[in-house]
């Protein structure tokens, strides 16, 4: 306040002072952004320590992308790798360069963000596998082999695939389709940030370790 001057007798008058508008004030966070190239087959998962560690110590203000151009390959590779970009704090892009079948489509859409160039491909298709062994422990493997395919294919494809869909590449058929299609199916979900399958990793804890049953490539 201002005072304006007053004679011996008067009491001060105080005066506003013009707004003068708000003031800035900024804050400058780091952002790291790092990119890393599936090409080719996915291999055994000691080969991907790397993208594991990157992922799983990244903060909030990383971006990391995830370039794809891969036939398919390690199941277990491939769900180490999903599931530790949706445990990852960053914001994970995937970006479908060429194709991506297989196992190769469910990291593309485990991404928090789906990127789609032209003149790519998408192809899903239910697991293959050899068993050894008695009879009984064949068949027992086999269920569980096959239901638990059943949940990790719709958990990380639904929505972008339909439960016809789905139904489908479980009773053997393979499913096909080109950057339209990709990008037509990618229009109907709305984007809300982080995906709900990565708020749900974040919020669910396992009440204790399992050892997945042991599955063959594709």
């Amino acid at each position: 306040m201002l005072q304006r001057p007053r004679g011996r007798d008067e009491q001060p008058v105080e005066e506003e002072l013009p707004f003068e508008g708000l003031v800035r004030y900024e804050r400058h966070v780091p952002i790291h952004q790092v990119s890393y190239y599936l090409c080719g087959e996915l291999q055994d998962p000691q080969y991907y320590t790397e993208l594991f560690y990157t992922l799983r110590t990244a903060a909030e203000t990383d971006l990391i992308y995830i370039h794809i151009n891969s036939p398919g390959g390690d199941f277990n590779t491939g769900l180490q790798i999903i599931n530790n970009m949706l445990a990852s704090e960053a914001h994970v892009i995937t970006v479908l360069e060429a194709r991506a079948y297989s196992m190769a489509a469910f990291i593309f859409l485990s991404g928090d963000e789906l990127i789609v160039h032209d003149n790519c491909q998408l192809m899903f298709h239910t697991y293959s596998s050899s068993f050894a062994g008695k009879g009984s422990e064949q068949m027992a493997e086999v269920h569980a082999l096959g239901s638990w395919f059943e949940k990790v294919t719709t958990r990380i494809c639904t929505p972008f695939l339909s439960l016809s869909d789905i139904a489908h590449i479980l009773q053997g058929s393979d499913l096909w389709m080109d950057s339209d299609e990709i990008r037509r199916r990618l229009g109907r979900i709305k984007p809300a940030g982080r995906t709900p399958r990565k708020a749900a990793a974040k919020a669910t804890t396992p009440r204790k370790k399992t050892t997945p049953p042991k599955a063959g490539a594709d």
